[in-house]
């Protein structure tokens, strides 16, 4: 599974459902974003899948921390910057050769076990069936949604590391790119232009990647990091948030490039 992936790009591809190939992290049919901090449960096996694959499960590791138990909380960083960009549409700018996004996604992890190895991995799921256009400076549905590409999984670089390391820092997903090229090997993350998309950050305890399809996913969404993959900025208002808060939108400032320009 892992194998079929460019070594240094820390991507695993799933399925066009938007789980991993083998029974775990089933997507939910709904996502309720109504709660910033709205938490999904995701089984780890079903019972007969977990008696068909018993014999491929990596042997368990004894020791305590096998037997503490933990209670991890995901709190979103750089609330107050994505409740600004949320209050007008999100936009993020995708293109063929990968785009990092802005804000980045950034957490705060507490209530894991110290001693306990974690798996640290993100992935933007479609937020519905629509697919969008900017008219009269709002944002409305054009129609429904075009097929999606099969979604990746993120998995953040310093994984596995334990939970003390974890905690210890603001876990970060800057390196991240977004692209529209259906053909890219890079293991960037594939979306469509004009339709809207939500961010997903998932906790996974393991100790090796290659435990990921018999372990537990815990899953946090917040419903401030939707937004809408565009080719060039369509709202003014989103244009002007990111010049004042991105570092390296400095282009923008010095020649004013943007929608109207790239049109």
């Amino acid at each position: 599974m892992l194998a079929r992936q460019p070594p240094f790009f820390p991507v695993i591809a799933l399925t066009s459902h938007g789980s991993l190939p083998l029974p775990v992290a089933q997507r939910h049919p709904t996502l309720d974003l109504s709660n910033a901090e709205t938490i999904l449960r995701l089984s780890s096996l079903e019972h007969h899948a977990a008696t068909q694959s018993a014999k491929l499960r990596p042997p368990k590791t004894g020791g305590t921390e096998d037997a503490t138990e933990d209670d991890p909380k995901v709190n979103l960083e750089a609330r107050d910057l994505w409740t600004q960009f949320h209050k007008f549409g999100t936009e993020m700018v995708i293109t063929k050769s990968g785009r990092r996004m802005f804000p980045a996604f950034k957490a705060r992890c507490t209530g894991l076990n110290k001693m306990a190895k974690y798996i640290l991995l993100m992935d933007i799921v479609a937020a519905d069936e629509c697919r969008y256009k900017f008219h009269n400076s709002h944002w409305m549905v054009a129609g429904k949604a075009d097929p999606e590409m099969p979604t990746r999984m993120y998995i953040h670089p310093d994984s596995p590391a334990s939970g003390e390391q974890w905690m210890s820092k603001v876990v970060n997903f800057h390196k991240l790119k977004l692209t529209n090229n259906i053909s890219d090997k890079h293991g960037f993350t594939i979306l469509n232009s004009m339709h809207k998309y939500q961010v997903r950050f998932h906790v996974v305890r393991a100790n090796d990647i290659l435990q990921l399809p018999y372990s537990t996913f815990m899953t946090y969404v917040f419903s401030e990091t939707e937004f809408i993959a565009v080719t060039a900025y369509q709202n003014d208002k989103i244009t002007q948030l990111k010049i004042d808060n991105n570092p390296f939108a400095k282009g923008f400032r010095d020649t004013g490039n943007g929608r109207r320009e790239k049109r």
